[in-house]
């Protein structure tokens, strides 16, 4: 069978009743990620990382990318609006030459450390003052034309300085990306300011400046909200530790702590450094890095997380992890990462855009030249209405519809404990139609319990006590299962002597003047005594996922020890809301034999499930669920099950904070190790979905009502602007709602 070729045999003699991984699989899960990574626009490690702000678009971002690409001494470069930062490799380029290049294009930089990486950004002064006095001066200028005793050069004037204060910042970017090549809004709003100034429409043009840099304001400030949570994530773990030599306290950074040395960490405190402890006990929060709602209880030998919170008593930990390499920094690094990196749809509108953007400036000139030509109407008309169609149709609010909505979505994520490792994973996580489960360790425990003591003569404390006895110097699993059940009975194993392990079959001990044994029915049999009697029961335990410790001596039989995987706790409950959740098909993927994997089935709500497997079986078994159709998730432990996990469409680990492989292998990876936080991330994907297709129809269908007005002369080159900016806000917003989302 193929459950006999899975199984090992362990040092105790016991036959173990999970199923046995491989770590070295791990490979067939390693290329893709480092695939991904290097997809993802990330430079080398020599790269100098600055955060820019600024930028309201997509198109800022690049138009900066390609202002800097002309610098000489600038060999790499990539700027990410998502995240708002700029990766630069450059020879020669201190920081002050960096921040003034940024601030040429428009736009302020600073020099990402570990310390300014948690500072909140300034607000952009400069931007609000302009935006302000521009706003007066329109005022002004609007309310002198409304009396006759001011002159309409004045008012001109007026119109003019407001044109000047507000279009600024945009002229200036606007030139530098023309410079460097490319077209933004900034270049689109320039042109149709000073097309409205020449044809004598001050007040439109001062109108869409003003416009136009109050929504680059209030876009600025709602994307920095998204960013937040990142931040949010470093201001979890504190910046000193209390280090303890000798007798002394030191209070030091967390960046001159040393792997090996002992931190102390009061009740109430945050514990800065992972670690595991060395003396005291207390119960742990780790909400804030595995998501899990009930604190957990720590004893010494316990490894504890850096930014969680030590809520009880005081503790010694000896650290493991240096500040950079700990399990709230590489979360931090990997969720910056998938935050970078492009979901299939925003590549799409990226793409289209890039095309797009030239082909609005040839048909703006199109219907500036020609219907004049042939005599439809004024030159003056015209331009306006040519005008109206480079402001209307900038693909702003198209462009930003995708990548706000990701970041939104990944930020809520993994303030929830859930770790989903870019835009294309979260579109396929909201795509799934059906998810695979490994049993052993995702919907079991992973740890066997005594599920039932058969007594064939004497008391059931007896059994358990002989049990005891010869188990206590085992360190077997289910060695450990009997120790842990006897201690819950308080039964007190006896005095022994002379123990022996029987490889492959059990253990003996001498107890008082005989020799007992525990092991397998097989051992007994050899010692010849007879199982007709019994046969049946042992069967029927056995097809039920039971692993049987027998108990007796040369002679005779005493009892028996069934011990069994346990269902976790969460597992019902999480299932039951996937299926809320329209997840059509649950499925189970197993090694056990048939009558454990129906067993588990039924007490879990599985629909279908795949017993008998070996490692290349559950890959076939996923191969299997594609074929049907389906879009399938895989849920393991993130190194057991390897080529499941990479054979599906998205694979997800379990227990990530812990497992530094778990966090580099798996697309998505649930923090805690459990199944609660999965739902959550099913719903918040398929939300993210739905946004950003909302908002993709809301741009497209903006635009087009918008073109429509232009021709009969119903729209303004203000409402114009005003739609525009109007939508990309609207879109931001709605993306924000993402934030939100509670579990």
């Amino acid at each position: 069978m193929a459950e006999e070729r899975k199984k090992e045999e362990c040092c105790s003699g016991h036959q173990c009743g999970s199923e046995h991984k491989h770590a070295g699989k791990i490979l067939t899960v390693l290329e893709p990620a480092a695939a991904a990574t290097e997809s993802a626009g990330i430079l080398s490690s020599q790269a100098v990382v600055y955060r820019v702000t600024g930028m309201d678009c997509s198109s800022c971002a690049k138009s900066l990318e390609k202002h800097m690409q002309t610098l000489p001494a600038v060999k790499e470069v990539n700027v990410n609006f998502s995240t708002g930062k700029m990766q630069l490799v450059a020879d020669g380029l201190g920081e002050d030459a960096v921040v003034k290049e940024v601030a040429k294009a428009g736009y302020s930089a600073m020099l990402l450390t570990r310390r300014t990486a948690k500072a909140v950004p300034k607000t952009d002064q400069a931007g609000t003052v302009l935006t302000t006095i521009s706003g007066v001066l329109l005022a002004l200028g609007f309310l002198g034309s409304l009396s006759p005793s001011i002159s309409p050069l004045v008012v001109t004037v007026l119109y003019a300085l407001s044109i000047i204060s507000g279009g600024y910042r945009p002229a200036r970017s606007a030139f530098y990306a023309i410079k460097s090549g490319s077209l933004d809004m900034n270049v689109l709003m320039s042109v149709a300011a000073v097309g409205a100034a020449l044809i004598g429409e001050w007040l439109e043009g001062a109108t869409v400046v003003w416009l136009f840099s109050i929504g680059n304001l209030l876009q600025t400030k709602s994307i920095e909200k998204t960013r937040d949570s990142i931040r949010n994530l470093m201001d979890l773990a504190p910046p000193e530790a209390w280090v303890k030599v000798g007798e002394s306290l030191t209070r030091k950074p967390v960046e001159d702590i040393a792997v090996g040395q002992v931190i102390v960490v009061k009740p109430g405190e945050k514990i800065p450094l992972d670690g595991v402890i060395v003396h005291g006990t207390s119960s742990v929060n780790q909400a804030p890095i595995t998501g899990e709602s009930i604190p957990v209880d720590k004893l010494v030998g316990d490894s504890v997380f850096a930014g969680s919170v030590n809520e009880s008593g005081a503790v010694e930990i000896k650290v493991t992890k240096l500040v950079e390499d700990t399990a709230i920094a590489r979360i931090i690094h990997l969720v910056e990462e998938a935050q970078e990196k492009k979901a299939p749809t925003q590549a799409f509108v990226d793409k289209f855009a890039a095309i797009y953007t030239p082909i609005v400036l040839v048909l703006a000139l199109l219907v500036i030249v020609f219907p004049p030509l042939l005599g439809l109407g004024t030159w003056g008309e015209w331009f306006y209405r040519g005008l109206e169609l480079l402001v209307v149709a900038c693909p702003c609010a198209l462009v930003i519809s995708t990548p706000v909505a990701i970041v939104s979505a990944i930020g809520n994520a993994a303030r929830n404990g859930v770790l989903i490792k870019g835009g294309t994973f979260l579109e396929k996580a909201g795509a799934i139609t059906a998810i695979a489960f490994d049993k052993t360790g995702t919907l079991t425990e992973g740890k066997p319990q005594v599920a039932a003591v058969i007594e064939l003569e004497g008391s059931e404390d007896e059994v358990v006590s002989i049990a005891r006895t010869i188990e206590e110097r085992s360190s077997h699993p289910i060695a450990q299962a009997i120790l842990t059940y006897a201690n819950q009975k308080q039964v007190a194993s006896q005095s022994g002597q002379d123990f022996k392990a029987i490889i492959g079959k059990g253990a003996s001990a001498v107890i008082g003047t005989e020799t007992f044994y525990a092991g397998k029915p097989a051992l007994f049999q050899e010692l010849g005594i007879d199982f007709s009697a019994w046969q049946t029961k042992i069967e029927s335990l056995q097809s039920e996922g039971h692993t049987l410790v027998v108990i007796g001596t040369a002679t005779k039989l005493i009892g028996m020890i069934a011990v069994a995987d346990t269902i976790r706790e969460i597992t019902v409950s999480a299932i039951g809301k996937l299926k809320a959740a329209g997840i059509e098909d649950i499925v189970m993927l197993t090694g056990d034999n048939t009558g454990t994997a129906k067993k588990v089935a039924s007490q879990t709500g599985v629909n279908r499930y795949f017993a008998e497997l070996l490692p290349q079986d559950k890959v076939e078994a996923v191969k299997k669920l594609q074929q049907e159709g389906k879009v399938v998730a895989m849920v393991g432990d993130g190194i057991n099950d390897a080529p499941a996990l990479a054979s599906a469409d998205l694979g997800i680990a379990m227990g990530g904070a812990g497992t530094d492989t778990a966090m580099e292998t798996a697309d998505i990876v649930l923090m805690a190790d459990n199944l609660e936080k999965l739902p959550h991330t099913m719903k918040v994907s398929r939300k993210a979905l739905t946004i950003i297709k909302q908002n993709i129809w809301f741009s497209i269908i903006v635009k087009l009502i918008a073109l429509v007005l232009i021709f009969p002369g119903y729209l303004t080159l203000w409402l114009a602007v005003l739609s525009d900016t109007g939508a990309a806000l609207l879109v931001i917003l709605n993306s924000m709602r993402l934030l939100r989302m509670k579990d």
